[in-house]
């Protein structure tokens, strides 16, 4: 009698989508608490008074570990005939996305990260939703069902509570009347630069491929990062950037974060449509608290309890409007754009 063995890629075709999409939004949540954990590890083993997983080493080997990732996956794709379609508004729209969602946002996370707590980075980070629904209504014309539109203001006041029933702290910026941090201040900045490459791709990138959409976005934002510090810093800034201490932990961070995200993320979108997309992303906030909890100990206080429960109602009423609209069609709505897609979820760790 022969025994049937079984192909390892049938198992993981066997998996719906709706799976790989949640884990990977449990990936991607967790990438701001794993960052922390391990700059708190760095700040316990420094080299002659230098914490070698500082957040720029972390963000530069991130990068790296990223796009080795993206070509491993999309390599084959990268080709002269694909390239040579391409116009030059083409490639000014990829490099302000490379700048604004590769190199701009994440420094603007890490900075917020080394500020404030990682469930005030995770729960301001919900700002960037209501931006992309505003400014797609406002510059594009975009026509949403008064649910969306509810969910989003409902989710713009729950960050605005996260906000203003803060502590004050010893770091705070005068906004008018009301004192703002400047973590919580890094963080919102980061969802503006984020909800801004996302229109730009709406409005100029629709057509290019994904594979040249991330590649050249993780290249180009690898290599402005790293001319930015060289010139606001001295060289030395990157002195520990090739530290076994920090690469042993980097390789770990690359495999699970960012390659085990992108590849269930990819796989998700594979298989789904834009409702599944957008219904797991909105766990993204819950999945992000729980890993804060979890992974550093740290408990919501009582204003992100507030400002928490308030957004996940602003996504309640959002996913109503997305399940009425999906209702309203004959056919399944697939994904409009895998750069949008791409794009859903937020931040992912780099």
């Amino acid at each position: 009698m022969s025994r049937r063995t079984a192909n390892p890629a049938n198992v993981f075709n066997q998996i719906p989508g709706r799976a790989y999409l949640l884990i990977a939004i449990v990936i991607f949540a967790s990438a701001n608490a794993v960052i922390r954990m391990l700059t708190n590890l760095g700040d316990q083993n420094l080299i002659d008074g230098r914490n070698p997983i500082s957040f720029c080493n972390v963000l530069f080997a991130g990068n790296l570990c990223a796009l080795i990732a993206l070509i491993f996956i999309y390599g084959k794709q990268w080709n002269v005939e694909s390239l040579k379609r391409l116009s030059w508004t083409d490639w000014l729209g990829l490099t302000g996305v490379a700048m604004l969602s590769g190199a701009l946002a994440p420094a603007l996370t890490f900075m917020a990260l080394d500020l404030t707590m990682v469930n005030n980075v995770v729960l301001i980070g919900r700002i960037e939703p209501p931006l992309i629904l505003a400014l797609s209504i406002l510059l594009l014309g975009e026509r949403v069902n008064k649910w969306v539109i509810a969910g989003a203001v409902v989710s713009f006041i729950g960050v605005s509570l996260t906000v203003l029933l803060q502590t004050p702290a010893t770091d705070m910026v005068n906004m008018g009347r009301f004192p703002i941090g400047r973590g919580e201040l890094f963080a919102a900045g980061g969802a503006v630069a984020l909800a801004l490459s996302t229109i730009i791709s709406k409005v100029k990138l629709r057509q290019i491929p994904l594979a040249i959409f991330s590649i050249y976005r993780m290249a180009m934002a690898t290599l402005v990062f790293f001319v930015v510090v060289l010139m606001l810093f001295e060289p030395n800034h990157f002195m520990d950037v090739f530290s076994p201490f920090l690469w042993q932990w980097m390789l770990i961070y690359g495999m699970v974060i960012v390659v085990g995200g992108q590849l269930c993320w990819f796989m998700g979108l594979k298989a789904t449509g834009a409702a599944d997309v957008s219904l797991a992303s909105s766990f993204s906030p819950i999945a992000g608290i729980l890993a804060a909890y979890f992974i550093l100990g740290e408990a919501p206080t009582m204003a992100q309890y507030i400002g928490g429960a308030v957004i996940i109602g602003g996504i309640i009423l959002n996913q109503i409007g997305v399940f009425r609209k999906m209702a309203e069609t004959v056919t399944p709505t697939p994904v409009t754009s895998d750069k949008e897609a791409d794009t859903e979820v937020g931040f992912k760790g780099v």
